[in-house]
């Protein structure tokens, strides 16, 4: 058995278990039932997907998106001072 799945699992149980105590908002599964995105009161996105790998067997994907406005905000801001005529 490859170790890669195990991080896999610990990836997602760990983007799962942020979710605790949170109201599910919306719930949109594809036609193809290959991706499921639940969204939450509060702003954030679980994304579940199934991907296939190199060897084309199936694996399972989740990301954890975060609100925007829950994004730290640590980007530099230059501003462009418009020169006379």
């Amino acid at each position: 058995m490859s170790i890669a799945p195990v991080q896999d699992l610990r990836r997602i149980a760990e983007a799962v278990g942020q979710l605790h105590g949170c109201t599910v908002a919306d719930v949109q599964i594809r036609s193809d039932c290959r991706l499921m995105r639940i969204t939450f009161t509060e702003g954030r996105i679980l994304l579940v997907s199934v991907m296939l790998d190199d060897g084309g067997r199936p694996r399972l994907d989740v990301d954890f998106l975060r609100a925007p406005e829950a994004v730290a905000h640590g980007q530099l801001e230059v501003p462009f001072d418009v020169l006379p005529e």
